[in-house]
């Protein structure tokens, strides 16, 4: 059976994210999406941990479901109420959280993300026990900033249960994760050493895509895993996972990233990687971006205030790849991309994601066709056109066939995709300050 993964998302106990990131919340929400497993976040967090252990009950095992008494959803200011899903699905959350590991090794100052799932609630207990015994503060934010190496939180996670998943976060980032430009590292085995054998997948992040990380002969030896790193409700799936799972239970998952299963895991969901904040290189304060190649040209400094340019994931893929750009290992798990459907509305309306005849024409959509995965991937193009129309049944069309057409990302600037353009499908963005 197929079931869609979110496993990296926030509540609202982190920093920066929306305090509508409630359980009921999130339930209602990842139905609309077509999630089936989502991840809890946060669990490291005595609040949060404690509407875990609350409003959570066993499902499957090492699965969990929200009680009864907590399905009507809890908004408020200017929440709105998620649209009723045709065909929606059972949803099981599974145990995660995101940590932020800052730290010196070898001389520099390193700073990674790192996504870790474990299997019990006890084994949740015995983890965040072990980071505060080290003095971690858990009550800060529900991504909790840890003093300790990233090979110590792995180490950690294993004997809190031999079942831990650990998952370097949007790998590619510059500020925040273990390849990043600005604070990373070359190989995993810079970073994890002698436990390197226990990183079975990573986060290739939105800024980038599976290609990008095919360039990496060393990468072949882990799993390419999605998520949306939701702040907000609205963003639940932007990215994600297709497993094939006989039963859905932790272990089940798991395994198929443990044993390297690419015969079970069928996909992932894409971000168009250009949509990305930190796709290209580029400056953010002189609103100025470009490609790679003319960093170097420049050498690697803004043409405007000539202080140096943020280097982006494209050009720090390019800067450790050891294969050209198109290279496809042999196995290499298929993804789809997409563009949001909420943003695929508005582009087809013209209008801005936040307008009321967006969110019309979205709950038109999830209410006669079903959820948003469903409109976005499967769902036949005839039954999108009678629900909303045949310039949206033609954005879907376009997104599926990936003919789009790409502003990049840069310096923490998200890019701006369009579908419904009158410029060429895929033609590459020029280089142009953006104004």
């Amino acid at each position: 059976m197929r079931f869609i993964t979110d496993l990296h998302i926030h509540s609202k106990f982190s920093r920066a994210c929306s305090k509508n990131l409630t359980f009921s919340n999130l339930a209602a929400w990842a139905r609309v999406k077509g999630i089936d497993i989502l991840g809890t976040s946060d669990f490291t967090h005595p609040g949060w941990f404690a509407e875990i252990e609350s409003r959570l009950e066993p499902a499957e095992p090492g699965l969990f479901r929200l009680k009864v008494e907590f399905a009507p959803e809890d908004g408020t200011g200017s929440y709105v109420q998620a649209p009723m899903v045709r065909a929606g699905r059972p949803i099981r959350f599974i145990l995660t959280s995101e940590l932020s590991c800052i730290y010196k090794k070898n001389g520099r100052t390193r700073r990674l993300h790192l996504l870790v799932c474990l299997p019990t609630l006890e084994a949740v207990r015995h983890f965040t026990a072990a980071l505060a015994g080290r003095g971690c503060n858990l009550r800060a934010d529900g991504r909790p900033i840890l003093g300790l190496e990233g090979k110590e939180v792995l180490r950690l996670a294993l004997e809190a249960d031999p079942r831990a998943l650990v998952i370097p976060a949007h790998t590619w980032t510059p500020w925040f994760s273990v390849f990043g430009s600005e604070s990373g590292f070359d190989s995993l085995e810079e970073c994890f050493e002698e436990l390197t054998p226990y990183i079975h997948a990573i986060e290739t992040g939105l800024s980038s895509d599976p290609p990008m990380n095919w360039r990496l002969t060393k990468l072949d030896s882990v799993m390419l895993v999605s998520n949306s790193d939701a702040h907000g409700l609205d963003n639940l799936g932007r990215e994600a996972n297709v497993f094939d799972l006989d039963e859905p239970s932790y272990d089940a998952l798991a395994d198929v990233l443990r044993h390297r299963d690419r015969k079970r895991f069928l996909n992932t969901i894409e971000f168009f990687p250009e949509e990305g904040k930190y796709h290209v290189d580029g400056h953010r304060a002189c609103e100025f971006f470009c490609q790679p190649e003319e960093t170097v040209r420049r050498g690697g400094l803004c043409p405007k205030c000539g202080k140096p340019l943020t280097r982006g994931v494209l050009g720090r893929v390019h800067a450790l790849a050891d294969r050209p750009a198109g290279h496809r290992p042999p196995g290499a798990v298929p993804f789809r991309s997409i563009v949001p459907l909420a943003e695929a509305v508005a582009d087809a309306l013209g209008k801005t994601k936040a307008s009321k005849a967006v969110f019309s024409l979205y709950k038109a959509l999830i209410e006669k066709v079903g959820p948003e995965f469903d409109v976005l991937l499967d769902a036949e193009i005839s039954e999108v056109a009678a629900a909303a129309g045949e310039r949206m049944a033609e954005a879907v069309r376009r997104v599926r066939a990936g003919r789009i057409t790409a502003l990049p990302g840069y310096d923490g600037v998200f890019g701006c995709v369009k579908i419904l353009d009158d410029a060429a499908p895929n033609e590459p963005p020029k280089q142009k300050t953006l104004l």
